[in-house]
């Protein structure tokens, strides 16, 4: 159940209002895509920046390096190893 008592910061009150009605009669199918679409960009816009920091790494590396992120580093060595390994 949403909060009432959570107020969007940059949005009026009138503007949430909306938004809140819009997202109340949208469609669960709807819903789903639009939480899998902003999951698939979270996760390019996280590779693109463990890209600029570590540009000389395999894709490999990365995308453990993002395993790390989105798991947390306790519970990504746990299931694929220590990053380590990998070099």
């Amino acid at each position: 159940m949403i909060d009432p008592t959570h107020r969007l910061s940059d949005t009026s009150p009138d503007a949430e209002a909306v938004l809140l009605e819009i997202y109340r009669r949208m469609p669960a199918w709807k819903k789903i895509r639009i939480v899998e679409d902003e999951n698939r960009t979270s996760r390019r816009l996280a590779m693109m920046g463990l890209r600029s920091r570590h540009p000389d790494e395999s894709d490999r590396m990365l995308k453990r390096r993002l395993l790390g992120l989105l798991l947390g580093e306790a519970d990504a060595t746990t299931v694929y190893g220590p990053i380590e390994d990998l070099r």
